[in-house]
């Protein structure tokens, strides 16, 4: 075990190619353009929602380290800054307010740039989460605040953690072909390669009742099969073309359930045999980034294509979509079944918006998510606690893991 210090990147930073793209001109636009391209496409900043100064320094510093070179930061943010402002907002959001009232913990990792995901609690409370781009795996003691990082096999770039019931953590080598499983007591890491070269990218993984890992490959168009105790993967690639598997989740009747984020549909897959059955979705043009499974059997998706949410009867066939807030390019990316509703996330708008759908009633509420002294950020995957009482988040843009539960549920049903 160990605790990673923060990274330095300056001499990454020094090496990146500037990107060309329109943004403003100005002092210190071709450092701004070279430090900010080492971590991400340069136009994300100009689809930012605008920051002072001071909160652009807060920004950035979860993002990269430049303490080392004072020079370069200061003509960053004052590029920013001036360029920036708050008010610049070309994606805003509609706001639905409502009776409820959000209480939200936050905790910011320890290395700067890593960009935490996936949130999940294992067994003994902890809550774990990967960094996809420091290919790390990180541990969270929400009880004390206290955090470990984990560097992984080279290469990794993990896209998701999951927590088996034995405590040991699985994560998914997006960039590697790799399932790993980890092992906090010893700190070991167990890897398993992909059997056929044309899986290259385990994505979003879940366990069944029998102890089974599903897996979605993404770009490979691909769904797997692990078994823990014999580490025997399978495959299954999918029926058409393109279908870009991305969530994934188990029915209490055993049966997989997937989404396409390349096409409009949803997978029902076999979990003897593995047969893959696409379930269409009713309008051209929609994409089913991720799903969940409600109490009653019921699939909802988030279709990210169109700006809406839609539910599934498997008993019925029957389909109903409703049109989120924001509109057609608010692109819901996030979605779980907590507190007898649905919850959303809008990742086409500025702030990242968190959007709770009451079914029984068909109404909307909505918040902005709180990315520390300010909204910046974007949800992609969330999860419910262990005793159902708390919604797992995390921002990747600002750093931060979330841990939400609603405050004032029993005076707002009065």
């Amino acid at each position: 075990m160990h605790r990673m210090p923060t990274t330095v990147l300056a001499a990454t930073l020094a090496l990146a190619a500037p990107q060309a793209l329109a943004l403003p001109d100005g002092p210190g636009r071709e450092t701004t353009v070279t430090v900010c391209s080492a971590c991400h496409h340069i136009g994300l900043i100009e689809r930012s929602i605008g920051y002072t100064r001071a909160q652009w320094d807060v920004f950035t510093a979860a993002m990269v380290d430049m303490s080392g070179t004072p020079e370069t930061k200061k003509e960053v943010l004052d590029y920013l800054a001036a360029s920036f402002p708050p008010g610049h907002n070309p994606r805003p959001a509609t706001v639905v307010a409502g009776p409820l009232a959000l209480a939200v913990e936050g905790w910011e990792v320890p290395t700067p740039g890593v960009r935490p995901r996936d949130p999940v609690e294992a067994p003994d409370g902890i809550i774990w989460w990967v960094g996809q781009w420091g290919n790390v795996l990180g541990q969270l003691n929400p009880e004390t605040g206290e955090q470990t990082e984990w560097k992984l096999p080279a290469g990794a770039m993990p896209h998701s953690v999951t927590a088996a019931p034995d405590g040991a953590l699985w994560y998914t080598g997006n960039k590697n072909a790799t399932i790993g499983r980890f092992d906090p007591a010893r700190g070991e890491i167990q890897v398993f390669e992909m059997p056929d070269p044309a899986a290259k990218d385990p994505h979003t993984a879940e366990f069944d009742a029998e102890g089974r890992l599903w897996f979605t490959l993404q770009h490979a168009n691909m769904i797997g099969r692990l078994d823990q105790e014999t580490g025997e993967t399978e495959l299954v690639t999918l029926p058409r073309a393109g279908s870009k598997p991305y969530g994934i989740k188990i029915a209490a009747d055993g049966t997989v359930w997937g989404s396409c984020n390349g096409a409009a549909c949803l997978l029902r897959i076999d979990p003897t045999t593995m047969a893959v059955e696409e379930i269409p979705l009713p309008r051209a043009g929609s994409h089913a980034r991720r799903l969940d499974i409600a109490p009653d059997g019921r699939v909802w998706w988030v279709n990210s294509g169109l700006g809406a949410i839609g539910v599934y009867d498997p008993e019925t066939g029957a389909m109903e979509e409703w049109d989120s807030p924001s509109g057609p390019t608010s692109h819901p990316y996030a979605i779980a079944w907590f507190d007898d509703a649905i919850w959303y996330n809008e990742s086409g708008t500025r702030p990242d918006m968190l959007v709770r759908f009451d079914p029984a009633r068909e109404t909307f509420q909505s918040w902005a998510i709180p990315s520390g002294r300010f909204n910046a950020g974007v949800l992609r995957h969330m999860r419910v606690s262990r005793d159902g009482e708390a919604l797992l988040l995390h921002q990747t843009a600002s750093n931060r893991i979330l841990r939400l539960r609603v405050a004032n549920h029993r005076a707002a049903a009065d």
